[in-house]
């Protein structure tokens, strides 16, 4: 989460024939069968035939719909559970976009103090299933009562729920908690895509694609097969920006940033981030 996600979707589906659903993720949508799991790392035996068929359906759906050969999909809580996806969706391909996880700390911290927003919600709610809609209005419901009476202002939830989210929330500051949420995430997404297959997998530093954005967007072209000109590729990327890179350190501050490295400094190093 805060990676780059929402900006490298947009670019992909700038272009002919890749398209993806009219909202931002589709959580309710992989959790449809599981809606009461604990957390969103769903393991892939709970991938069952019914379960399979339906989050198929819905990719074939935006394919049909929007007329793509390719559809992008981005929820983030996927990190968590790759080998549930792949179950789903053996054909599929991954990208993987990671980014400085103190600056996706300083990003994250935002959204769980963030103020209601009824658009955004409202393209979201006509994708989740609707047995499942009294499930999701009361979470709902409850996270916005928890920020009125929250001491640091925050959602009762937000982003990829963790398996031990309840105790991790109980433990750590809000700063932590989005630290913590970071290095599961690449932690666990890292480790189910090393195991896949060669070209299976891409991997993106956020901070290389939006420096060279041109030169990484056609690399991620041609290991998706997709033909483009230099033109369109230019065209896709002309709003991309640096001016984001190092915005959550500095949002963070100095000693802030100390107490964060040293609570999730293995996974910064392996990444080069320190």
């Amino acid at each position: 989460p805060r990676s780059g996600t929402n900006m490298l979707r947009d670019i992909l589906c700038s272009l002919p024939k890749i398209n993806t659903w009219p909202c931002d993720e589709i959580n309710y949508i992989w959790r449809h069968g599981n809606v009461r799991f604990p957390s969103d790392e769903i393991p892939a035996e709970r991938a069952k035939e019914s379960i399979r068929d339906y989050i198929r359906g819905q990719f074939e759906w935006v394919s049909r719909t929007y007329d793509a050969n390719i559809v992008v999909e981005k929820t983030c809580a996927n990190c968590l559970r790759v080998p549930f996806v792949e179950r789903i969706l053996p054909e599929a391909r991954y990208i993987y976009i990671y980014r400085d996880g103190l600056d996706a700390t300083g990003s994250a911290k935002l959204r769980w103090t963030a103020n209601l927003d009824i658009p955004y919600l409202l393209e979201k709610v006509r994708f989740v299933p609707r047995l499942d809609l009294p499930y999701y209005a009361f979470r709902y419901l409850s996270a916005r009562l928890y920020r009125l009476f929250s001491r640091e202002k925050r959602l009762a939830f937000w982003g990829p729920k963790l398996r031990d989210m309840d105790y991790v929330l109980g433990a750590y500051s809000l700063n932590e908690v989005c630290a913590i949420q970071w290095q599961r995430c690449v932690d666990q997404a890292d480790s189910a895509l090393s195991a896949m297959p060669k070209g299976k997998v891409v991997r993106i530093k956020y901070e290389d694609f939006v420096s060279r954005p041109e030169d990484e967007l056609t690399r991620l072209l041609e290991f998706l097969g997709y033909s483009a000109s230099a033109h369109d590729i230019a065209e896709a990327v002309r709003g991309v920006s640096d001016k984001s890179l190092g915005k959550g350190r500095k949002t963070l501050g100095y000693e802030e940033v100390r107490r964060l490295e040293a609570l999730v400094g293995d996974s910064l190093k392996r990444y080069g981030y320190l």
